[in-house]
């Protein structure tokens, strides 16, 4: 029951037997199909002490499927990176890399940003 109480917002207290409380539910994207995927691939250095990291953007879709993505790219290139927020960095420069294997992996609508 603690629970419950605390996925209520925005009320301390209502006398009205008809109220019924709001409550924060996550609501979960579908994640698109892959070929409808728009993902851009470019490298960046701002912020991060001039080391450069791969990033990818425009990924929309569910958390899991995400980190998932995340997971192979970075197994598949041998290096650390994290994935939130629909963008992926992958430690170090593997632009051309990942460019080629989302191509392969089936999304066709991947595109390079940058230099």
């Amino acid at each position: 029951m603690a629970k419950k109480q605390k996925d209520r917002i925005n009320v301390v207290y209502s006398t009205n037997p008809n109220f019924s409380y709001e409550s924060e539910d996550e609501e979960q994207l579908e994640t698109l199909p892959k070929n409808q995927q728009k993902l851009y691939v470019s490298i960046d250095k701002k912020q991060r002490a001039g080391k450069e990291v791969t990033l990818i953007e425009g990924f929309i879709g569910a958390d899991e499927d995400l980190k998932d993505l995340g997971k192979t790219l970075k197994s598949k290139c041998g290096v650390g990176g994290t994935a939130k927020d629909g963008e992926i960095l992958i430690q170090g420069n593997f632009k051309e890399k990942i460019f080629e294997m989302l191509l392969k992996d089936g999304y066709s609508q991947t595109k390079k940003k940058g230099g």
